[in-house]
């Protein structure tokens, strides 16, 4: 039998067999113009390893005109935006344990007074540091510009060329002391583990039945969509929880990150965490029509999860339209949770407004799989 000779017509053939195909597969045909689009408007505009403008709190037990012109002077190097001028420190406080502000600057009652004597008051400036890449920036900005900040205020006796800094800047890494970046990464691990193993594996589970024709066999037994749902999703809720207690014993043990809050409520927090992320898995799965696709719809999800959660790079410092978007995905809320609980021993007051919008997402990805799966049975 003599060899088939080599033919520019067939493979023109199959490369037009493949491109209809694709014309056919929409989802894959998205994901391929998608993810790349994706990438390069995150990593180009949403990312940035410096962030600025984060939202600060200031209490002013003086407000004279000294303290103006250094807090303008702060808010010019571009790291502080004076949100809220709180009238009490525990009110400035409460605010950075609910991560609501990232800095706290605390001007004396006797800062003028001190200021005018050559005394150089002592100013209180404390860092949220479970993000360490949030505040090494901005305190090394604070430090250099206390030195030139008054230098058009002091003059004449007032002068500062012959003296120390005007103000002795001090400063403070809260809930993380000794700036170790492990404690802010391990407890947000915990979540993108989650993530990716609970949203993947439960988008597989219809589309694998799909595949391999037990589908069919599904929906001829007597279920409702909502059992079929919850026979899906328990057996993975038991699985994760096992998961779960394994990443955070290693967190305790191998990294020492502490637990300064309450345990019992992490605990429910993270149930709900695991529900939510299997829900929208189980939404993926009745969208999907066979397990490439339930691939390709997770890595589009699993994504922007790391990007816009604030995992990798503060969620505050992102620009607005980011932050937008990034407010429609369950781990941003849940990295909130972990490390308020874990960090900064936030109770269930502090914790509530990063809970309801977890809640909102289950009752959506609910709905919409229980509206997709019913169009499936029709």
């Amino acid at each position: 039998m003599s060899p088939i000779p080599f033919s520019w017509s067939r493979i023109y053939g199959l490369i037009r067999k493949e491109f209809i195909q694709l014309k056919r597969d929409r989802m894959t045909f998205a994901m391929l113009v998608g993810i790349p689009f994706m990438q390069l408007m995150l990593f180009g505009y949403a990312i940035n390893a410096d962030p600025k403008h984060l939202p600060t709190a200031v209490v002013m037990a003086d407000d004279g005109p000294y303290v103006r012109t250094f807090l303008k002077a702060l808010e010019n190097t571009g790291y502080f935006d004076f949100t809220v001028e709180a009238d009490s420190y525990e009110e400035a406080a409460n605010l950075m344990r609910t991560g609501e502000v990232m800095y706290i600057v605390t001007i004396p009652t006797d800062f003028t007074k001190g200021l005018v004597r050559g005394e150089s008051p002592k100013v209180l400036l404390e860092v949220d540091a479970t993000d360490p890449i949030a505040s090494s920036g901005a305190m090394a900005a604070a430090s250099q510009v206390i030195s030139n900040a008054l230098d058009h205020d002091l003059k004449g006796v007032l002068g500062v060329e012959a003296r120390a800094p005007p103000i002795d800047l001090v400063m403070h890494r809260q809930f993380n002391p000794e700036n170790l970046t492990h404690y802010n990464t391990v407890p947000g691990l915990i979540g993108i583990i989650l993530t990716m193993t609970l949203v993947m594996i439960t988008a597989l589970s219809l589309a694998r039945e799909r595949e391999r024709g037990t589908l069919e066999n599904l929906y001829a037994m007597p279920l409702k969509p909502a059992e079929v749902m919850l026979g899906k999703i328990i057996p993975f809720v038991i699985g994760a929880t096992i998961q779960v207690t394994i990443v955070l014993a290693a967190a305790r043990v191998l990294f020492e990150v502490p637990m300064f809050g309450s345990f019992a409520l992490l605990a429910i927090c993270l149930v709900l965490f695991i529900v939510v992320n299997l829900a929208i898995g189980f939404t993926f799965s009745t969208v999907a029509k066979n397990q490439l696709q339930a691939m390709q719809m997770t890595m589009f999800f699993f994504l922007p999860s790391i990007l816009l959660s604030g995992f990798v790079f503060p969620f505050l410092g992102m620009p607005y339209w980011a932050q937008f978007f990034g407010s429609m995905l369950p781990m941003t809320y849940f990295l909130r949770i972990i490390r308020g609980i874990m960090l900064k021993g936030a109770e269930f007051a502090d914790v509530w407004p990063h809970i309801w919008p977890l809640l909102i997402i289950l009752g959506v990805a609910t709905f919409v799989a229980m509206k997709r799966y019913k169009a499936t049975l029709d």
